[in-house]
């Protein structure tokens, strides 16, 4: 377990429209040797092999290709070309990928995809000089690690079990998810608001709730990546909230005029309110994303760089996210993106969580949540999960195993 390490980012102050606010984050210091860029990809939903012989099929619009270089020097985000950020850029055909995250190999292969084997957790490494590339399809690997939560059933197969469940096993397994475009008002924020100098990410908040995390390694990444928020998935949540949710108030900083006598004073009245605008958004605002602990797992390594995912606590009645870095040596986030989850993702993972926890043997589990056997598998039913279990029978109710 462990927590995001955001430093080298700083908060700039927020831009309002309606009930979105986007909070810039910028970077005295960009990262050099790592760069991302994305490649189209056009013809609906997508199905690409997952781990243990599982399939991910979803709306896929894009992947993001990252190079990265072994030795420190800068790499440069390959098939870059001047358009308007809002028109979709042009590319070559692509063949689609295979997997959640695949290897290219080397710089002549330009923008054609699925080519490459792809290796194991942890093996891409770089020596030095500039890398093929890698290819992952951003949040949906995060996403195939929440819809595979505990997905692989018990080692020991108890009464309460069905046929169904142990001869077919437990997939598949659907979330509803919203693209950017159909949250109100997002839109127009992202087309209105301008980008900072030396921005390399944003925190989306809808009605004030921290609705997304997206933070890349270069100011060149993100702008040609700002317009790709458009396209990325949302929870169903962020939607409602934006739908119903009235506008939210701008924060402004004042500066007393009677304690200003010349320009050095008004410019250092403005660094501090500019430092505690940072202070307050970090306390009050991204705590929850900060201040959580996470269950982060390699999905691969590339030089001095990680590519991982996270899966929260799934703790009750506070808000959750999952999502995907890439960090450094030093355990420092180089590329985030994450998806809020909704109160009843939270309660469907915090109840595969315990359940997992006790073996699946639905008598202790109950014990541990300190709750009735009927009530765990009211739960269990109630969030979607009834094919796990047979229907309400004596040994259930009586929590036998």
């Amino acid at each position: 377990m462990s927590g995001l390490d955001l430093s080298g980012l700083r908060a700039r102050p927020a831009q309002v429209w309606g009930a979105v606010r986007l909070v810039p984050l910028v970077r005295a210091e960009p990262i050099t040797d790592l760069r991302l860029h994305r490649e189209l990809y056009e013809g609906g939903p997508l199905t690409v092999r997952g781990e243990r012989g599982t399939a991910y099929t979803a709306y896929v619009p894009h992947g993001f290709v990252a190079n990265w270089t072994g030795d420190g020097s800068p790499a440069a985000a390959y098939g870059s070309q001047l358009s308007d950020e809002r028109d979709p850029v042009v590319c070559a055909p692509l063949h689609l990928p295979r997997k959640l995250v695949q290897r290219r190999r080397g710089r002549e292969e330009g923008t054609r995809a699925g080519t490459g084997a792809a290796t194991g957790p942890g093996k891409g490494k770089a020596s030095g000089g500039p890398s093929g590339g890698l290819r992952f399809l951003p949040l949906h690997l995060a996403l195939d690690g929440y819809l595979a939560l505990h997905f692989g059933g018990p080692s020991i197969v108890w009464e309460e079990w069905t046929r169904r469940a142990v001869r077919d096993g437990l997939s598949p397994r659907a979330e509803r998810a919203y693209r950017g475009e159909a949250i109100p008002g997002l839109d127009d924020a992202l087309r209105v608001f301008e980008i900072h100098p030396g921005q390399c990410g944003v925190l989306v908040y809808v009605a004030d709730a921290l609705a997304a995390a997206f933070v890349v390694p270069h100011p060149d990444d993100y702008r040609a990546l700002h317009p790709s928020l458009l396209q990325d998935l949302y929870g169903e949540l962020m939607y409602q909230y934006a739908l119903y949710g009235g506008p939210v108030p701008q924060f402004t900083a004042r500066i007393a005029a009677e304690y200003i006598t010349s320009l050095a004073e008004l410019r250092s009245a403005a660094e501090r309110r500019q430092q505690e605008w940072e202070r307050e958004h970090a306390v009050l605002m991204a705590g929850e994303l900060l201040d959580e602990t996470y269950e982060v797992r390699q999905a691969y390594r590339m030089g001095r760089f990680r590519l991982s995912r996270f899966l929260p606590p799934f703790a009750l009645h506070r808000p959750q996210h999952i999502g995907e870095t890439i960090t450094d040596g030093k355990g420092r986030v180089a590329y985030l993106k994450t998806f809020r989850l909704t109160d009843k993702q939270v309660r469907r993972g915090h109840v595969l969580h315990r359940l997992a926890a006790h073996d699946w043997h639905v008598g202790r589990t109950a014990e541990a949540m300190g709750i009735s056997g009927p009530e765990l598998v009211r739960r269990v039913t109630h969030l979607g999960f009834e094919g796990l279990l047979k229907p309400p029978a004596e040994g259930v109710a009586k929590g036998r195993g």
